[in-house]
């Protein structure tokens, strides 16, 4: 983050939170007039848009007016995971090219169409 960057966090906006992920969430101070107020998150390790919690995520898009308590989490949900698409932890499918490029041959009652049968 630069000077610029810091200068503007600090005159302009108020600390609300942080998350598991390092992730700091702001707000404008003083509102424009007719307009909501700004909301913005300064990446804690890598910038990407999907380290952002579900419970932050409907903070910053005016879905809520306080951040969901992460303590309120049910046995059943898992906790939050970005998108790896695009990185070697990302998804591979069987018969991907980096996974070996075979994958099983197709069984049951599929049937090849042919024009004219």
């Amino acid at each position: 983050m630069n000077l610029m960057h810091r200068l503007f966090i600090t005159f302009r906006g108020r600390p609300i939170g942080r998350d598991a992920l390092g992730n700091q969430y702001f707000e404008e101070r003083k509102p424009r007039p007719g307009q909501r107020v700004r909301r913005w998150v300064i990446y804690g390790a890598v910038e990407d848009a999907s380290a952002v919690p579900a419970e932050w995520h409907a903070w910053l898009h005016h879905l809520t007016d306080a951040p969901l308590p992460e303590t309120a989490r049910r046995p059943w949900q898992a906790p939050h995971r970005p998108n790896l698409t695009g990185t070697a932890a990302g998804y591979r499918p069987p018969g991907h090219d980096y996974e070996g490029g075979v994958r099983a041959r197709a069984t049951g009652d599929y049937e090849a169409w042919s024009p004219g049968s």
